[in-house]
């Protein structure tokens, strides 16, 4: 008797055991599972990595051309005599005390940068350039007419006629709204409709086009 009451308690604790290794595992793998549901959510659709989508995107973004006109700012590191603010002349051309002229127009700020290190290589060692534009003027859209603000506006980025418009502080209550046209940069003869009351409203949107350096925007 005493003998079969030994082996019922050996056989529960065994079962026990086997019962408690069992909760172990689906509490890990229901962790597990868990875990995996929150790093999808984190991922946008077709699971691609938010970080990854950024930085490809950035990459994506084309360098600035610096033009006629822009304003530059040229550091070098503990050099204050050569580190000057200039302007882009019409030749295209800037100066700079120690290596004279350096053409520059239709480079990115990252290959000026690069062009005044090689220049400087010869007189200081091992020079530290930092090459910013502060002022971009090469590249310039025009808005005239009934608005509020007309005037010239850089185009450093990509701006449509409606941004152009808001940037010029929006139409003024006399302006045809109907009738606005752009005259696009060496093409004078013909002209881009715009029809502002459609396009506000989400209609012939294709007017809205993304201007170029030398357009004009009329509102009459």
């Amino acid at each position: 008797m005493n003998q079969r009451i030994g082996w019922s308690k050996s056989l529960l604790r065994q079962a026990s055991v086997r019962l408690s290794v069992i909760v172990a595992v689906l509490t890990l793998s229901l962790a597990a599972g868990a875990q995996q549901q929150i790093a999808n959510a984190a991922k946008p659709a077709g699971g691609t990595d938010v970080k990854t989508t950024a930085a490809e995107s950035a990459a994506q973004q084309p360098e600035y051309i610096v033009g006629e006109g822009d304003v530059l700012h040229i550091n070098v590191w503990k050099e204050t005599e050569i580190s000057q603010t200039v302007v882009v002349r019409p030749d295209g051309n800037i100066s700079l005390p120690l290596v004279n002229e350096i053409a520059v127009a239709g480079l990115t700020p990252r290959q000026i940068q690069q062009l005044v290190t090689d220049k400087l290589k010869s007189i200081l060692t091992n020079p530290q350039v930092t090459v910013t534009v502060t002022e971009v003027r090469s590249k310039m859209v025009y808005i005239t007419g009934e608005v509020s603000k007309p005037g010239a506006y850089s185009v450093a980025s990509p701006l449509n006629v409606l941004q152009l418009i808001a940037r010029a502080g929006g139409l003024s209550e006399f302006a045809n709204r109907k009738n606005i046209y752009i005259l696009r940069a060496g093409d004078n003869k013909h002209r881009l409709h715009f029809n502002y009351k459609e396009v506000v409203h989400g209609k012939k949107t294709e007017q809205n086009i993304l201007l170029q350096p030398g357009d004009t925007v009329v509102v009459p």
